[in-house]
């Protein structure tokens, strides 16, 4: 099995503008992820 690679994009951001974004089951990388969120601007 290939893994799926996706790019900036691939995405559209805009679609989450404005919404809460909850990171749940991420165990010590939790953190690292929710910041990488916020300073992409979701």
């Amino acid at each position: 099995m290939t893994a799926k690679v996706y790019y900036d994009d691939d995405a559209d951001i805009d679609r989450l503008k404005g919404k809460t974004i909850g990171i749940i089951g991420y165990g010590s990388q939790g953190h690292a992820h929710a910041l990488n969120l916020k300073d992409s601007g979701a």
